[in-house]
């Protein structure tokens, strides 16, 4: 089992040894559990939007033993009550005051299953955790644990008996992501993992804690250029005036996907991130966050063909560092 801090390896191989735990129960989805660490490691959290059954239960399950995290599971209901997941205080008769009785929420991985179920009142209940780490009972603060990711999940085809996410919660989720179905080869092989015993027996403690959060710190510590900067700026630039988009993406957004950057290029092994590292999140990122106009609505235009167009058009600069080597 690793040590705790100071990391012992490099963090590219400490990731990578990470995502091979999590490919023992995951088959075929690489690109998701990349995507996945990387808003973890950049302090975000994940709208998982998909069909039941494609084991979105089962890759957090797994993310949080390849972390060596805590793990709970909150199933969203629409008589489910914030006091149910943020906690309550109790009154203590011996020590004649209150105490605090945690809700699910304190805990290294949560799973919010279905939270388009839960009505809108505990469904915002949730955007102090996700946004300032901490959950607020009686008005005392309560920190909550590091790491801390919230993966939240909702059916795209069942709308009956659910309440939409608002624009405001969907802005505190650092990437919108989908599992989908598997090839052919890889539920066969998975099919053959399941003969013996659940995959997730198989899968070990990759990192500690400890060196989570410092590989948290290391992301944050990646360097982006000026450019770089002035790029993400003119991309949000542009969907805040294409004719499709009602809403375009908010100074929130344009930070979490600077952040998530950093996350990504420490995943590929460099201190340094390039145009092409934002281009690959421009649509996880920020898709989701993008309100379609009228007519876009109408005519079922759909916001990640829209947010790729923007990436794709848009001039890719040349960032000082690689200007100077003549590349």
């Amino acid at each position: 089992m690793p040590n705790s801090s100071p990391l012992t390896d490099a963090p590219q191989a400490l990731l990578e040894r990470i995502v091979y735990q999590i490919e023992k129960a995951i088959v075929g989805k690489r690109e998701v559990i990349e995507k996945l660490l990387v808003s973890m490691l950049c302090g975000g959290h994940v709208l998982l939007e998909d069909v039941p059954g494609v084991g979105k239960t089962m890759l957090v399950r797994t993310l949080a033993r390849a972390v060596d995290g805590s793990f709970r599971r909150i199933q969203c209901t629409p008589d489910l009550l914030p006091s149910d997941i943020t906690g309550v205080s109790v009154y203590n008769q011996r020590t004649s005051d209150f105490e605090y009785r945690p809700g699910p929420l304190m805990a290294h991985i949560v799973l919010a299953d279905e939270l388009n179920r839960a009505t809108p009142r505990t469904q915002s209940a949730l955007l102090e955790a996700m946004e300032e780490k901490r959950v607020t009972v009686d008005g005392t603060a309560y920190p909550l644990p590091e790491p801390f990711f919230l993966l939240a999940t909702q059916n795209p085809l069942d709308f009956e008996g659910t309440f939409p996410l608002p624009e405001a919660q969907l802005d505190r989720f650092v990437m919108k992501l989908r599992l989908g179905y598997p090839q052919p080869s890889d539920e066969i092989e998975l099919l053959g993992r399941l003969e013996e015993a659940s995959p997730l027996a198989k899968v070990r403690t990759a990192v500690l804690q400890d060196e989570f959060v410092l590989l948290q710190r290391e992301a944050r510590s990646v360097h982006v250029d000026e450019t770089i900067r002035q790029y993400i700026v003119q991309l949000a630039g542009l969907t805040r005036s294409h004719p499709e988009v009602a809403i375009g993406a908010s100074p929130r957004a344009s930070v979490a996907l600077l952040r998530a950057a950093q996350a990504y290029a420490l995943m590929q092994g460099r201190s340094f991130v390039i145009p092409d590292d934002v281009k690959e999140l421009v649509v996880p990122v920020w898709a989701h966050r993008l309100v379609p106009s009228p007519n876009a609505r109408l005519a079922g235009r759909d916001m990640e063909a829209v947010a790729a167009s923007i990436a794709a058009a848009a001039p890719v600069p040349v960032p000082a560092r690689r200007a100077a080597a003549g590349q």
